[in-house]
């Protein structure tokens, strides 16, 4: 993927340079995105689905790989972003949707996962082989995780020579937590140590080589670590450099090769400057912008509570609440037992696992009534100052829409945001000269 290899090459040069990459099957934060990646006018933008998302059964969202694609592309073109800037990435990809089958059963759906992503277009590939199936004595180590990823490298290398288009690049390793987020309270965070960086890496490569995958591991480009950021339900493990000193020094023992920060949600924008800089290049969010797209929904929410009659309100929020009750299965261990806290972290835990639930009929016929009874009865200028106060000014001076549509996918531009500035710092510089220098 020559997109990708670009980036990571100018990296290694010295480029102040990265790539981000939005998690995320939720139409609104997908446009967003690519709305985002047209008005700063990128040459590349990275889209991914998890193995949990989207797989041969339907994941969570009901959609095979080949149906993610046309999903992307369709608002793509509404979006007016060309479909050949974009990306597509699978994320953990391997037996994790199939943990309670035995090893061989469990890896033989894993195979037949990455197959069908690559068939469909997606071109990085994280290879994900880290979690123990039934039988397997836990924690697995390294040797087994790389012969289960070679495995599937294999099978990605198949499909892809059988359906031809660009060879796909590969991320290997992995660092908690698992798809979907923590379940659980951050007591403490343990940065990736160099030695254990090194032992990941080794181990893939002796046995990529071994297994006869070498022009494969020509292209693999990143190793998922954990350079010390994180998020629970409601606090944030900052970056601090300092302690990932060692494990970024790692990057320089070999060519082309990059690390992957997952989790980097909520981050400041000086911090993800900072990752991107000690060379964790390629940083996952997802969580931070639906959690942003959830904020402008409910900011919707409460001016239809106050403008809008309520035999006509669409109620999302109740809507969307009820339907969380009503079928636990995606939040249940991920929060207390306690139902005060429980009945909280449904609407604010920063894991937020409300982005399960938004595409659900009921929860979407309550969006879509919201956004008509908005766009039919515009709200005035003081509801909207009183919940979107950040947009207040840009929406006075005519830069941004006051349509329902337009405030969601501006909030979510603000997460977007910086996570731009730090993967683009060398354009961003270069365009700030050119704007003063035209202003001499």
């Amino acid at each position: 993927m020559s997109a990708i290899l670009d980036i990571v090459d100018r990296h290694r040069s010295g480029i102040a340079c990265g790539i981000y990459s939005l998690c995320s099957a939720h139409p609104l934060a997908i446009r967003a995105d690519l709305l985002h990646a047209r008005r700063h006018q990128a040459d590349c933008l990275l889209i991914e689905a998890t193995c949990n998302q989207v797989n041969q059964e339907g994941g969570y969202t009901g959609m095979v790989p080949t149906a993610f694609r046309d999903f992307v592309y369709a608002i793509a073109d509404q979006a007016g972003y060309p479909r050949e800037k974009i990306v597509l990435g699978g994320d953990h990809l391997g037996p994790h949707p199939w943990q309670e089958l035995p090893a061989e059963q469990a890896m033989s759906r894993a195979e037949e996962l990455v197959a069908g992503y690559v068939r469909a277009g997606f071109r990085k590939i994280h290879l994900d082989c880290s979690m123990a199936c039934a039988g397997d004595a836990a924690p697995l180590d390294d040797a087994t995780i790389a012969r289960r990823s070679a495995r599937l490298c294999g099978a990605a290398e198949r499909a892809w020579r059988g359906s031809g288009g660009e060879a796909p690049v590969y991320v290997i390793g992995t660092e908690v937590p698992v798809p979907g987020g923590a379940t659980h309270a951050l007591t403490e965070l343990t940065v990736t140590s160099a030695a254990a960086a090194r032992a990941t890496i080794e181990a893939h490569r002796a046995i990529f080589v071994e297994a006869g995958l070498e022009d494969a591991w020509t292209r693999v480009i990143a190793a998922v670590v954990q350079p010390g950021v994180e998020f629970d339900h409601h606090v944030v493990v900052d970056y601090q450099p300092a302690r990932a000193t060692e494990l970024a020094a790692v990057v320089a023992e070999y060519p082309r090769f990059v690390f992957e920060a997952h989790s980097t949600d909520y981050q400041t924008p000086d911090a993800l400057a900072r990752l991107v800089q000690d060379h964790f290049a390629i940083l996952k969010v997802g969580p931070a912008v639906t959690f942003a797209l959830r904020e402008a929904l409910w900011a919707l929410d409460a001016i239809e509570r106050e403008w809008i009659r309520p035999e006509r309100a669409g109620r999302l929020r109740e809507v969307a609440l009820s339907s969380m009750r009503g079928d636990p299965r995606h939040w249940l261990r991920h929060y207390p037992d306690d139902p005060v806290h429980r009945d909280f972290n449904l609407d604010y835990s920063l894991s937020d696992r409300i982005r399960y639930y938004w595409t659900r009929p009921d929860v979407a016929r309550a969006q879509s009534q919201l956004f008509a009874n908005l766009a039919k009865s515009p709200p005035p200028a003081s509801l909207l100052s009183q919940y979107f106060p950040e947009l207040y000014p840009s929406l006075r001076d005519g830069q941004i829409a006051a349509g329902p549509e337009a405030l969601v996918t501006e909030r979510i531009g603000r997460v977007l945001d910086g996570y731009w500035t730090a993967c683009n710092a060398a354009t961003v510089a270069t365009r700030e000269a050119t704007r003063v220098a035209g202003h001499a």
